[in-house]
């Protein structure tokens, strides 16, 4: 039987291998040395704007929240075309999610619906980069405009991608990445939080370290040792270990490649499906240089559920990216209503992700488009080689 083919992936180097394997050779496995110099790695990508690195992407995003000040009788505004993250840890942190639709072309946040979300209680708007296409931050900026508002980009799927020639890292208040071995670089599990105010960025950092002080200007008891540290603020352990740090140092150095193989694998697909019956294929605005995450189709005629079923059953590993975060029952429990946002419902119900990622062979690709091409026909593609 074939392999299933994923519809994402991890691509590991000989080269990670001994970064990884150089440090557990080391004196440090956890905060070392390894933290600071990913961190003024990924500051290059960003543009020269401040990472503080973390555990994970929901992680990044908790503490990007935090660091903004968010907590009860906050708003915060969403998209719900995202992973639950993006709302949920705002929303641990006591705030109340307010969902705004998405635009009919990119499906990230529509600055228009988010314009019209906006209150006097409005704290952080938050953009989600979907696919891996930057939202449009200067609009977005102008409906944040006569508030105090923070604008957040949740760029997990769009490291390495530009925004009007500028970078995915620089373009919002705050910007989380996450590093998800499917991502567009992995640290097997980890995250990072960019932030343009040196302020914003101390407090992240902060959080991320349990809230812990050892800067003496800092302490309240500056004079009780060389071993003292105080806790002014509470905070989480979302380190990221010097091991991590370290193979994601190594992932860093491929960016370029990665983003290209998989804009050339988009432009593989575009050509291929371009006149394919039955589908939709994802816009890219003239604006825009995506980091392409996910090659997101949208099946028509309400067949996506049978199209997923046909393709899985091939050995094709789609999936469906996301069902709408108000959807999910934490929410509905909350009062959050179907119908809300209904871009976002209507996207959801034809989204298909295709596999893409550096490693998938043309090959591959190809069976996929036949695959695809045989279930929108009504028939069976036939079998290839592996």
């Amino acid at each position: 039987m074939m392999a299933m083919l994923p519809y994402g992936r991890q691509s590991v180097t000989d080269a990670d291998v001994e970064a990884v394997s150089a440090v557990l050779r080391s004196d440090w496995l956890t905060t070392g040395p390894q933290v600071d110099a990913f961190e003024a790695d990924l500051a290059e990508v960003t543009g020269g704007v401040g990472v503080a690195t973390v555990s994970n992407g929901t992680a990044a995003l908790h503490v990007a929240y935090a660091a903004a000040g968010v907590g009860p009788g906050d708003e915060v505004i969403v998209p719900p075309m995202t992973f639950v993250a993006t709302a949920s840890s705002a929303a641990a942190l006591g705030a109340t999610i307010v969902f705004a639709d998405v635009d009919e072309e990119t499906f990230c946040l529509d600055p228009a619906a988010a314009a019209d979300a906006m209150t006097s209680r409005t704290k952080v708007v938050s953009a989600v980069d979907y696919a891996g296409h930057p939202a449009d931050y200067d609009a977005l900026r102008k409906s944040t405009e006569g508030s105090d508002a923070l604008l957040l980009a949740d760029a997990a799927h769009s490291i390495g991608g530009t925004y009007h020639g500028r970078p995915v890292g620089s373009l919002a208040d705050l910007t989380t990445f996450s590093f998800f071995p499917t991502k567009n670089l992995t640290t097997a599990e980890g995250g990072g939080v960019a932030a343009l105010d040196p302020e914003i960025l101390r407090r992240a950092r902060r959080f991320r370290g349990v809230g812990m002080v050892r800067e003496r200007d800092d302490l309240r008891r500056p004079d009780e040792g060389g071993w003292f540290y105080e806790v002014p603020e509470f905070g989480l352990n979302y380190r990221l270990p010097d091991v991590l740090c370290a193979l994601g140092r190594s992932q860093l150095r491929r960016l370029g490649e990665f983003v290209a193989r998989r804009a050339a694998l988009v432009a593989r697909y575009n050509e291929a499906l371009a006149d394919l019956d039955g589908v939709l294929l994802p816009v890219q605005q003239p604006w825009a240089e995506p980091a392409w995450h996910l090659y997101p189709i949208r099946v028509l005629d309400g067949r996506r559920r049978e199209i997923y079923d046909a393709m899985r059953a091939a050995g094709i590993g789609v999936q469906v990216n996301y069902i709408p975060v108000h959807w999910h029952p934490v929410f509905a429990d909350l009062g959050y209503r179907r119908g809300s946002c209904p871009v976002a419902e209507s996207f959801y119900a034809q989204q298909l992700s295709l596999p893409l990622y550096p490693s998938l062979r043309d090959a591959d690709q190809d069976r996929v488009i036949d695959v695809l091409t045989a279930a929108l026909r009504g028939h069976r593609a036939r079998p290839t080689a592996a």
